[in-house]
């Protein structure tokens, strides 16, 4: 009698979201915000997973693991694995923490928990053809159909389900050179696959970093893993570790209406369109503030204030907030934290 392959749903929350600041900070980033008609980003990702009836791992820090708790706990969710990183590493060896808490021939569905997908009838259809080949021992990527040429996001260059390479985030000329040969997709940062598959590439890959990884693993107490051991993982994206160098890649183009929501820009284009956003008649807006505000010869412009700050922005320069986060963050202040 064949197994029951069981489903693993990997969230990732280690995220900060510093282009989102002064909203998103340390210790309250971007997907734990209820911006999304009362509900958190965090919160819809594992809603929209819930289909699979998966198994959950969250892989989260010391700066947020409460807040993942607290949504799960409201949610009514008590049966879930943690791993609570003392130092984040990026999303290689996040998700190869995950992967070594599942059995072999579990499939992981890995999945950010700060992107938005509207499109959740397609989303269902694209998840289910990844899992078959995730069956194959493909690595499975989601490639998003681009709507737009976005310098923001990497894109994936493919034919069919068959990766012919990964490239970095373009420039805007470039972006729309992608667009036009249409063959390009957007990085979406969503796989599936074994966690046999994944942790073999990885090693053969990483092979210091998965030691590690394992070292890390071993001295994990209640899901927490101890500074001492954590401090000596690189720190590498999933992506660069082993995507980019595999040749067992496939890719699941998606129309799943997907965004990352990490820029103003990005959140305010959604908000405008569920009309929980209002803009005046140069597009010029408000978040967060109670007060009267009125704009004057000026378009395009996001006023953001929480109790202890302000931001001023253009709505084209939204990339550029994460500079005044890491500015901040360098000199140790609190407005991050």
């Amino acid at each position: 009698m064949e197994s029951v392959t069981k489903i693993k749903h990997v969230v990732l929350s280690g995220g900060v979201g510093s282009r989102l600041w002064p909203l998103s900070r340390k210790t309250k980033p971007k997907q734990y915000l209820d911006l999304f008609s009362g509900k958190s980003l965090f919160q819809l990702c594992v809603e929209r997973n819930e289909f699979l009836n998966p198994e959950l791992i969250i892989v989260g820090n010391e700066d947020n693991y409460m807040l993942s708790r607290h949504i799960l706990d409201n949610m009514g969710i008590e049966k879930y694995s943690e791993v609570i990183e003392a130092l984040p590493k990026n999303t290689a060896p996040a998700i190869a923490f995950a992967a070594l808490l599942a059995c072999p021939e579990d499939i992981l569905m890995v999945t950010p928990s700060d992107h938005l997908i509207e499109n959740e009838e397609e989303y269902q259809k694209c998840v289910y053809r990844a899992i078959e080949l995730a069956k194959e021992n493909k690595l499975v990527t989601f490639g998003i159909k681009p709507s737009r040429a976005e310098s923001a996001y990497g894109y994936i260059e493919c034919l069919g389900e068959s990766v012919i390479g990964f490239r970095e985030k373009p420039t805007k000329a470039l972006a729309k050179e992608f667009i036009s040969k249409g063959n390009f997709l957007w990085n979406s940062g969503m796989f599936c696959f074994k966690a046999s598959a994944f942790l073999n590439e990885l090693t053969k890959f990483q092979p210091e970093m998965m030691k590690s990884v394992h070292i890390a693993l071993e001295g994990m107490k209640e899901g927490f893993l101890q500074k001492e051991t954590n401090s000596l993982i690189s720190s590498i994206s999933v992506d660069y570790a082993v995507m980019e160098k595999s040749k067992n890649i496939a890719v699941i183009p998606s129309d799943i209406r997907w965004s990352d929501m990490g820029s103003f820009d990005a959140l305010a284009d959604h908000l405008a369109e569920k009309k929980e956003l209002k803009l005046d008649e140069k597009g010029n807006f408000t978040i967060g503030c109670n007060r009267f505000v009125s704009f004057i010869g000026v378009s395009n412009v996001i006023l953001v204030e929480t109790p202890d700050a302000i931001l001023v922005l253009d709505k084209e320069s939204s990339q550029d907030v994460k500079g005044i986060f890491e500015k901040l963050d360098k000199e140790d202040s609190v407005l991050v934290k």
